[in-house]
Order: structure tokens, then C-alpha cells, then sequence
């Protein structure tokens, strides 16, 4: 398999929308999760709602995030950026501002591609390109459970993280925060 991973750009708006399409899981969300306010109604939320917010994202210039592909196909996404543009992340987990920590919040592999250990690579990926760019800390809040389907493992699954050298920061019976030094 040849995979690489990229940073989302505007030339990759359709390879993101496929990769969300193709996933049953996630032709709803869009990955706008953690750009809503608040999680009250999140579940009320249509997937054109969620649409519209992701295509208003795309047209304020944010493309958070990394995609995956496998011999040249759209196969994952990871979300990532600065942690702070995310004020509900910073109050459900009770986080200090600080500019200088990114967080990784979604991933999602296409259900063609799953159970490949492709997750570890789109990570390894993703912290390899926040590396070249100089960021120096990086936090994720992976579900602490094993048993969980598919679609409510959308933080990322512990393992992942522990495999790439992050460490806890803050131990919740739920969801850990976790986070790495680059």
C-alpha cells in the first residue's frame, strides 16, 4: 500500500466530503462536533446543518485537519488545529487557554479501509507534518473504553495514542486527556 497523509487545502474539499460520504458514521456530522457551541440539540442537528457550518468553515479559510489516502485514495481524516479555536473543547474538559497546544479531536477511517492499522499511520502522519511546522505540544481525548462501536470512537482510541508516545495528562473514567511533547 502506498499511503500518504496530507493537510486538507481547499484543492482537497471534495477527497474530505468523499471520505465523509463513503463513512455511514459520518454523513451527518461532517466533522463539526466541536465547532457548535454547546452539545444541547447536537443530536437534533440535521446533516445539513452540519453541512452548511462545514462549508462555512471551508470559506473562512479553516481546513483543520489531515486527510489520508491509500494508493492515491481518500481512505481517513484526522481533525487537528490550534486547540484554542475550540471553545467547547476547553470547557468540557476544563483546559486553560494556551495558543501554543494543538488538539487532535476526530478520526475517521472509510469503511473500505478500516481494520488496517491505518490510524496509526494517518497519526504517525499527522505528528510528523505538526513536527516540520514547529508545533511543540499536542493533546487528544481519546474514548477510554474498548468495546465501543465504530462510530463512538470518533476521538480516537487510546491505544493509538499510547502507541505514539502520548502520555495521560488528566485520568477520567470517561475520556482522558492525553498529550505529547513534539
Amino acid at each position: 500500500m502506498d499511503i500518504s497523509v496530507v493537510p486538507l487545502d481547499s484543492s482537497r474539499r471534495e477527497d474530505f466530503y468523499r471520505v465523509h460520504s463513503e463513512a455511514n458514521e459520518a454523513n451527518w456530522c461532517y466533522c463539526v462536533a466541536w465547532w457548535v457551541p454547546t452539545w444541547e440539540g447536537w443530536g437534533q442537528r440535521t446533516a445539513d446543518e452540519n453541512l452548511t457550518l462545514r462549508e462555512s468553515l471551508f470559506q473562512l479559510g479553516e481546513y483543520d485537519g489531515y486527510l489520508l489516502y491509500v494508493d492515491g485514495e481518500p481512505a481517513g481524516w484526522c481533525q487537528c488545529g490550534p486547540r484554542d479555536r475550540l471553545p467547547k473543547l476547553l470547557e468540557e474538559y476544563r483546559l486553560e487557554p494556551d495558543p501554543e497546544v494543538w488538539a487532535i479531536t476526530c478520526f475517521l477511517i472509510a469503511p473500505g479501509f478500516k481494520k488496517l492499522g491505518l490510524t496509526h499511520r494517518l497519526l504517525d502522519g499527522v505528528l510528523e507534518d505538526l513536527r516540520r511546522q514547529g508545533v511543540q505540544r499536542v493533546q487528544a481525548f481519546p474514548h477510554k473504553a474498548t468495546e465501543l462501536p465504530d462510530e463512538d470512537m470518533w476521538t480516537g482510541p487510546e491505544v493509538v495514542f499510547r502507541k505514539a508516545g502520548f502520555t495521560v495528562e488528566r485520568d477520567d473514567p470517561k475520556r482522558p486527556v492525553y498529550g505529547i511533547d513534539l
